[in-house]
């Protein structure tokens, strides 16, 4: 009798490089809010994938940066945790983006994994239907060279380009033990969660600039009801009431465009009708409040 499969693997890289798109490409659904801005996840996000032999427990990392307030340090601590909980590491690169590997090696944080952690590692090559072959050669002979990887695979998550290779490979080096989750069970968090990160989603695509990153939200109520639409009231919270007015926007025209496609996404998600009430609060300066953050999920409690 074949033996199970069963471990953590942490997604790692740079901002938007593609972290969330190939654990949603890897699962075969859409667990992770995806957008073409850098620091769309904020928070490890743990995706499970269940088969008879083998059970995968993918963590959706914050992208690797140098924090510049203390909600970006908490992210950070949020990737060094990932490190620390997983069974095998996978590095992604965006071969368009960051040409040479040098901005993301040269990186810290990402030089003190690779020294230190003696986990098994992956290097995935990202969208490379955006660049050309040679290039991609001379990428594979270079990090071929530095024997820091058990694999170097190039990949398209977004086009699902060498996907199943690198699934084949997860398994490869997966640890032998029993399953942690039930098959069923495809995430850790509740519906509360993957809600208020649709909205946050639909947010980082109608606004620009600083609007989106000054933003947290909130699911003050939810009511499940058996005749009728569910009923859910979410709270975004900004720093200033600059951004407050520009949320809601003239005569409330923004605020209602916001209202309608994330009401749209979340009954796409739950696959049933909701009333979705959207309210706008100011918390000066929340990105830098230790209490605040706390109060939002980015510090546990310890012990």
């Amino acid at each position: 009798m074949e033996k199970t499969k069963c471990g953590y693997v942490a997604i790692l890289g740079k901002p938007n490089v593609g972290k969330s798109t190939l654990m949603n490409s890897l699962l075969g659904q859409k667990l992770s809010i995806v957008t073409n801005k850098p620091q769309t996840t904020r928070k490890k996000i743990l995706g499970i994938l269940s088969e008879d032999n083998y059970q995968i427990i993918f963590l959706d990392t914050p992208g690797i940066l140098e924090p510049s307030y203390l909600l970006q340090k908490k992210m950070m601590e949020n990737v060094d945790e990932s490190v620390h909980d997983a069974d095998l590491i996978i590095l992604m690169i965006d071969v368009d983006a960051d040409k040479f590997g040098d901005s993301t090696f040269k990186d810290q944080f990402v030089a003190k994994l690779l020294s230190k952690s003696k986990k098994p590692k992956i290097l995935l090559l990202n969208k490379v239907d955006l660049s050309n072959q040679d290039h991609i050669k001379n990428l594979l002979l270079k990090f071929e060279e530095s024997k820091k990887f058990k694999k170097i695979i190039p990949v398209s998550a977004s086009l699902g380009y060498n996907i199943s290779s690198v699934l084949n490979e997860i398994i490869e080096y997966l640890p032998e033990h029993p399953k942690y989750y039930p098959d069923d069970i495809v995430a850790d968090e509740n519906e509360r969660f993957f809600v208020s990160e649709i909205i946050r989603e639909k947010i980082l695509e109608l606004f620009k600039e600083e609007i989106p990153y000054s933003c947290e939200v909130l699911i003050a109520d939810f009511k499940e009801r058996k005749e009728g639409k569910d009923f859910i009231q979410a709270e975004i919270v900004v720093e200033k009431e600059s951004q407050k007015g520009i949320i809601i926007g003239k005569q409330g025209t923004a605020i209602k465009k916001l209202g309608e496609s994330a009401r749209q996404a979340v009954e796409d998600f739950l696959q049933k009708e909701v009333y979705l009430e959207l309210r706008v609060k100011v918390r000066n300066k929340w990105r830098s409040d230790e209490k605040m953050l706390k109060s939002f999920g980015y510090t546990k409690s310890k012990e």
